[in-house]
């Protein structure tokens, strides 16, 4: 790290200069982990962050360029991000410029020039104009106390956005010396090493990972079975969103949606579709005209849209906080992704909606784009592998059992931010309000599960765990021994592809993993050891007794649910208001206890003492869930809330 004179002041007066930064870039408070993450920047001098798309990311390399000597020096691809974070803060009065191709030549010069002569706090450049010899020559010679590498999971190989373009930074941050802040807002603990290792950065670099939970998301997804009936589903959720289109309405939607398209032509005709039933809407997509694009992107960023239907080239360094919903007509490459970009919806922290469809057709569709060459080149067999993989881990959790937003937690190694249930994905709501479910039948057939993976532990994969529950003639189970345990043909009541559906959801809830690189075994975690011992509860959602099209078809909706299936359709405005003082008391009761919020009380539970309004102890009972234990435990706090609400 690059010394300064802020070096000792900084150690002694840490809280003070943040502060003093804070205040100059017009914000009141810091985000969890954003203190964190300045302080070790400021101190150690390097920093690998990760955090999703609206986490703060860019306070972390702002607020410093605000309070060192120099030039922060700012790497990202993202045209769009560089010239709407410039003109913030340049409505600040702090003195930031970009470089990108966009610019002629000229203008260019001008502004190397005005950082030549130190007028720039912050200087944001795309990867590309690294390999400019001038410009190399220029911050060689200028004051760089900070290098922030933005997008930096595009630096590995393995990220879901590898650009070789990034390769060249590594060797500018083992010339420069100076502070080095690389921030992504997706990248799994792979990623996460690689980066590291092409920056030149060691292996004790500091790693800060916060913001990943983002309860006020309701991750919906839904297997449909044809063209109405996804339609139907889109326009439900659009409605539910954004309350309905304006021309319908007569007054403009309550916030925006974005619709993520697969392809440029469906990205048209979505577009149209949604405009015939009167939304304001335009369509977005890397074949279009520059201006066209531009056009689109202006007015959804000024509010004069209430959709944008795009492909994925949407969405980088959009900052709209009012996105209500982000649809997925079909699935991204990756849960990396499809977190990134569900993760524009709800940035204010208010209420929003993320759902995505997919079709039987969309896995082959997937991999027949996967293994298409560029150009004449045919792709490395080792890229295409992995790329597959990632978008297998994304079907398994559109698949998965669990709370979607635990899953995604887990997938990121985020365990420290881990939910216990959000209550408000399509999964949750179903555990939570599902009265034809027997809790004891599924916790039986998952401990039942899991024991077969306990017996092929280190041993053999899951289609052997299957094998083993399915009671299946197999060549490998004999010699083991395992046709003579008590769980050979322990569900052998159910399909072979049931039950193997059935494991992967057991995987997405964390409770089985894979070991080993070329032939993976299956293994049985801590946490799925503690489920199978009766330590802990078996929540999961079990696979459906018919395929996803075959229910979509017969009751036209899909794991999607309507606004009258949701736990709080029937409430009116007296009751909802119980209701969220309620879940806010459930939020205080668990944190205290270290219990996840259903172990409190269920959303079901919670919508029924709003409906009751009980007064009494055995009145509480009547609410469904609410049984003698959970009454003694919690119901005096439960009826202390239903009173104060009453009185105010």
């Amino acid at each position: 790290m690059a010394d300064s004179e802020y070096d000792g002041p900084l150690a002694k007066e840490i809280d003070t200069v943040l502060n003093a930064g804070l205040e100059r870039l017009g914000y009141t408070s810091f985000r969890p982990g954003q203190r964190e993450a300045l302080t070790l920047i400021l101190t150690k001098g390097a920093l690998l962050l990760v955090a999703p798309t609206g986490g703060g990311k860019s306070m972390t390399f702002q607020l410093p360029a605000t309070i060192l000597p120099g030039t922060t020096l700012v790497v990202s691809p993202l045209i769009a991000l560089m010239q709407d974070q410039v003109r913030h803060l340049q409505e600040r009065g702090i003195a930031a410029t970009y470089l990108a191709a966009t610019l002629d030549g000229a203008e260019v010069s001008a502004r190397m020039s005005a950082m030549a002569r130190g007028e720039y706090k912050l200087v944001y450049v795309a990867p590309e104009r690294l390999s400019a010899p001038g410009f190399r020559e220029l911050i060689h010679r200028i004051p760089i106390p900070l290098l922030a590498i933005d997008e930096a999971h595009c630096i590995s190989e393995w990220g879901h956005d590898f650009r070789p373009e990034y390769l060249q930074i590594g060797e500018l941050v083992r010339t420069l010396n100076t502070r080095v802040l690389a921030c992504t807002a997706t990248a799994t603990p792979v990623v996460r090493d690689e980066i590291l290792a092409r920056l030149g950065l060691t292996s004790e670099t500091p790693q800060v990972l916060r913001g990943f939970a983002r309860p006020n998301l309701s991750l919906r997804v839904s297997e449909v079975a044809d063209k109405k009936h996804r339609c139907g589903l889109v326009d439900a959720l659009l409605a539910e969103a954004l309350g309905g289109p304006p021309s319908r309405r007569g007054r403009p939607a309550k916030g925006s949606a974005i619709v993520y398209a697969p392809t440029r032509k469906g990205t048209e005709a979505e577009a149209e579709r949604l405009e015939k039933l009167g939304w304001r809407v335009l369509p977005y997509h890397a074949g279009l005209d520059p201006s066209r694009r531009d056009r689109a992107q202006r007015a959804f960023l000024d509010g004069d849209l209430d959709i944008v239907v795009a492909t994925n080239a949407f969405g980088m360094g959009i900052d709209r906080s009012d996105v209500r919903a982000v649809v997925h007509l079909a699935p991204p490459s990756s849960i990396e992704a499809y977190y990134q970009e569900v993760g524009r919806a709800g940035r204010d922290g208010e209420d929003a909606f993320g759902l995505l469809l997919f079709t039987a057709r969309d896995i082959v569709l997937r991999k027949r784009l996967i293994q298409r060459p560029a150009g004449d080149n045919a792709v490395d067999p080792a890229i295409i592998e992995h790329k597959w993989g990632l978008f297998l881990e994304l079907m398994r959790w559109a698949e998965g059992g669990t709370c979607r937003h635990d899953a995604i937690l887990r997938y990121f190694g985020d365990e420290g931010e881990e939910l216990g249930g959000c209550g408000r994905c399509d999964i949750c709501i179903s555990l939570d309000g599902d009265d034809d479910v027997d809790e004891a039948e599924v916790t039986l057939i998952v401990r039942k599960a899991l024991s077969a993976v306990a017996r092929i532990h280190h041993r053999f994969g899951l289609t052997a765990a299957a094998k083993l529950l399915e009671g299946a003639d197999d060549d490998r189970l004999r010699r083991a021994g395992l046709d003579r345990t008590t769980t050979f043909g322990c569900l052998a009541d159910h399909p072979s592809e049931w039950l193997n559906r059935l494991l992967r959801r057991c995987v997405t809830a964390g409770w089985v993993d894979f070991s080993g690189d070329d032939r993976p075994v299956a293994v049985l975690t801590e946490a799925g050891r503690r489920v199978m011992k009766a330590e802990a509860p078996a929540r999961l959602l079990l696979p459906p007794k018919l395929d996803a099209s075959s229910r979509a078809k017969r009751d036209g909706k899909g794991a999607s649910r309507s606004r009258s299936e949701s736990p709080t359709a029937d409430l009116d405005a007296a009751a909802m208001a119980v209701f969220e003082a309620l879940r806010s008391h459930r939020l205080e009761v668990a944190k205290a206890d270290g219990v996840p919020p259903y172990v409190v009380a269920s959303d079901r539970s919670l919508r029924d003492v709003a409906l009751l309004r009980p007064r009494t102890i055995e009145e509480l009972k009547m609410a469904h869930g609410i049984g003698p234990a959970k009454a003694e435990k919690y119901g005096d706090g439960l009826l202390e809330v239903v009173a104060q609400s009453q009185r105010s």
